[in-house]
C-alpha cells in the first residue's frame, strides 16, 4: 500500500486557530452531554440513591466486560426540545461475556423511565442497529409506560418497539428484558416480549395496569406484588425466566444468559492486525477550518485514521474532487469515499459510482467522510449531465449492500448529503464532527435564493421591494438555517448517532466495523438501471 504523507503545518497560525475553534466547539458539546449524564437532576439521582437503586449507566457499566469500551448512541436525543437531553434513556453498544450487544437502559431519574416521542425514536435508532447488525439486545428495563400528557405523540410510533422486538427473535436475533423497577401499561410488553425475562424480587413491579388503574375498571382491589410483583410471576404467571435477589444479582444473571446463547458472528474477522496511524489523530482537531468555505485535504483526516496510514487511492487524477480508496481500519478492509472540496461535479459521480460498485464486488464495507456543498449547478453542467450522473451515484449508494459507515466532517448540504450516504440512505452508522452542518444548502446561499424570490415576486406584482426589508429577511433565514444545520441540532433529533471528538473517529469507526461485522457482509451486483 502507500503511505500517506502529510502537508499539515501544525505549527502554523491556520492550524492553531482550527484547533482552538474545534475545542471551543468541543466544550459546547461536552457542556450538552453533561445535561444527559445528570439525568432528571441532582434531587431526582438522590431520591433514586436513597431507595438503594443503581443508575442506568452504573447498570450498564456492571453489565459491560470489565475495562471494555461502551459506544453510546444519540446522547444528545431532544436536544433543543421540550424535554430533557438525552430522551430518558441510555443506548448503545458494548461487549458482555464478549458478544458485542446493543443495550438500552431507561433512565428512571427522568419521569420515572417514562416514555416520551424522542424516547421512542432513539429506542428504535437503536434497535435498528441490533437487527442491522445481528446483535443481541438488552433492555435494562424500569419504565412508567408512555408519558401520558405526550401520548398522542408517543402511542402510534411506539407500537413499533413491541413489533421489532418480536421481529427480531423471529430473526434469531436474542433479546433479553433484566427489570429492575416497575414496567407498568407499555413498559410491561418489553419483558412480555423477550425471549429472556429476569425481574428482582421485591423490587420488579410489571403489570398493565397498576392498583389504582385495575379498581378503576374492574372494582377490583390488589396489592402491587400480587398483581404484578416479581415472585409472582417467577411462582404463578411465568412471565419471569429468573428470579434475582437484587440489581446485582439480575446483571450477573444477565451476563450469564448471554454467555449461553451461543451467539457468533457471521461475518469475516479482521484481515490484519491492526497498525496505529504514521500521523497523530490528535491533530485532526486543526485539519478542518473554522471556516467551512476554506478548503481542505481529505487525505490528511485519512492519514490519522487507516491502520499506517496506508491507502490505495483509486482513480486519484479523475474526478479529482472526491478522493477515493482502499485501506484497513483495525484490520478491517474498508474502501473510503472523501470530499476534496465542496462540489461534486459529473466526473465525481461517475467515479463514486464505480467505486462503490467495486467494493459490493469485492465485499468490502465503505466509509463516508463528508464535506459537500452538494452536485454542481448551472447550464453547462446542467447541458452536461450533471443529473444523471448524480442519479448514477445516489442509485450506487442506495442499492449498495455492502456495510456503510458515514462522517459528516464539515458541510453536508443538499442532495450531496445523499449521494455520500447521509441518514436517509441507512448507513449501518453515523456520526458527526463538532465543525458538521447540514442541511438542504448553506446558509448563505438558501437566503439568496429566497431574496431573489421574493424580488421576482413583487417586480412581477409591480410593488416595491425595499432593501432594508430584504436585508432583515436574509439575516433571519440565515441565522435560522445555521441553528438547525448544527450538529446539536441535528443529533439531538437523531440525524446522527451522536456527536464525536475528531481524535476518537478512528477508536469509533473501530467498534463500528467490528458490530457490522456480527452480520453477514456481502455486496450486491444488482443495481438498477444507470442512466449512461
Amino acid at each position: 500500500m502507500t503511505v500517506l504523507t502529510t502537508a499539515a503545518d501544525t505549527g502554523s497560525a491556520a492550524f492553531t486557530a482550527n484547533a482552538d475553534a474545534m475545542r471551543d466547539a468541543l466544550a459546547g458539546i461536552d457542556a450538552e452531554h453533561a445535561k444527559a449524564l445528570a439525568g432528571g437532576g441532582p434531587a431526582y439521582v438522590d431520591r433514586h440513591r436513597a431507595r438503594g437503586k443503581l443508575l442506568a449507566r452504573e447498570r450498564i457499566e456492571l453489565l459491560l466486560d470489565p475495562d471494555s469500551p461502551f459506544l453510546e448512541l444519540s446522547p444528545l436525543a431532544a436536544w433543543g426540545s421540550d424535554y430533557p437531553v438525552g430522551a430518558g434513556v441510555v443506548t448503545g453498544v458494548g461487549a458482555v461475556e464478549g458478544v458485542e450487544c446493543v443495550i438500552v437502559a431507561n433512565d428512571p431519574t427522568v419521569r420515572g423511565g417514562a416514555s416520551n416521542p424522542w424516547t421512542a425514536k432513539k429506542t428504535l435508532r437503536a434497535m435498528e442497529i441490533a437487527e442491522q447488525n445481528r446483535l443481541p439486545l438488552i433492555n435494562l428495563v424500569e419504565s412508567g409506560g408512555a408519558d401520558l400528557p405526550s401520548q398522542s405523540e408517543i402511542f402510534i410510533p411506539g407500537g413499533r418497539l413491541f413489533r421489532d422486538l418480536t421481529r427480531l427473535s423471529a430473526a434469531g436475533i436474542p433479546t433479553l428484558a433484566l427489570v429492575f423497577g416497575n414496567s407498568t401499561a407499555g413498559g410491561a410488553y418489553v419483558p412480555g416480549m423477550c425471549d429472556h425475562a429476569v425481574m428482582v424480587r421485591g423490587r420488579s413491579k410489571v403489570f398493565l395496569g397498576g392498583p389504582p388503574l385495575v379498581r378503576m375498571a374492574t372494582g377490583e382491589t390488589s396489592d402491587d406484588e400480587s398483581l404484578g410483583g416479581a415472585e409472582m410471576h417467577a411462582r404463578t404467571s411465568g412471565l419471569a425466566d429468573h428470579l434475582a435477589a437484587d440489581e446485582y444479582d439480575a446483571v450477573r444473571i444477565g451476563r450469564r444468559i448471554v454467555a449461553r446463547l451461543n451467539h457468533t458472528k457471521t461475518g469475516p474477522g479482521p484481515q490484519a492486525p491492526a497498525a496505529d496511524p504514521l500521523h497523530d489523530p490528535g491533530e485532526l482537531l486543526g485539519i478542518v477550518p473554522a471556516d467551512l468555505k476554506t478548503p481542505f485535504d481529505p487525505r490528511e483526516v485519512i492519514a490519522r485514521v487507516v491502520d499506517g496510514s496506508e491507502f490505495d487511492e483509486f482513480k486519484p487524477d479523475y474526478g479529482a474532487g472526491l478522493t477515493t480508496g482502499w485501506a484497513r481500519l483495525h484490520g478491517y478492509p474498508v474502501g473510503i469515499l472523501a470530499n476534496a472540496h465542496g462540489v461534486l461535479f459529473s466526473a465525481e459521480s461517475q467515479k463514486a459510482a464505480q467505486f462503490i460498485q467495486l467494493a459490493n464486488s469485492s465485499h468490502t464495507p465503505l466509509v463516508f467522510l463528508h464535506n459537500t456543498t452538494g452536485y454542481m449547478v448551472g447550464r453547462e453542467f446542467e447541458q452536461g449531465g450533471i443529473i444523471k450522473h448524480g442519479a448514477m451515484m445516489i442509485n450506487a449508494v442506495s442499492n449498495s449492500t455492502v456495510p456503510h459507515l458515514s462522517v459528516l466532517i464539515g458541510a453536508s448540504y443538499g442532495a450531496g448529503h445523499y449521494g455520500m450516504c447521509g441518514r436517509a440512505y441507512d448507513p449501518r452508522f453515523l456520526f458527526a464532527w463538532p465543525s458538521a452542518r447540514s442541511a438542504v444548502m448553506g446558509p448563505a446561499q438558501l437566503a439568496g435564493v429566497l431574496s431573489i424570490v421574493a424580488r421576482e415576486s413583487a417586480a412581477a406584482k409591480g410593488r416595491e421591494y425595499g432593501e432594508e426589508q430584504d436585508a432583515a429577511m436574509r439575516a433571519m433565514v440565515e441565522q435560522q438555517i445555521e441553528a438547525e444545520s448544527m450538529p446539536m441540532f441535528l443529533s439531538g433529533r437523531v440525524y446522527d448517532d451522536g456527536v464525536i471528538d475528531p481524535r476518537d473517529t478512528r477508536t469509533v469507526l473501530g467498534m463500528c466495523l467490528s458490530a457490522v461485522h456480527s452480520a453477514p457482509v456481502r455486496g450486491t451486483d444488482g443495481f438498477g438501471v444507470f442512466r449512461m
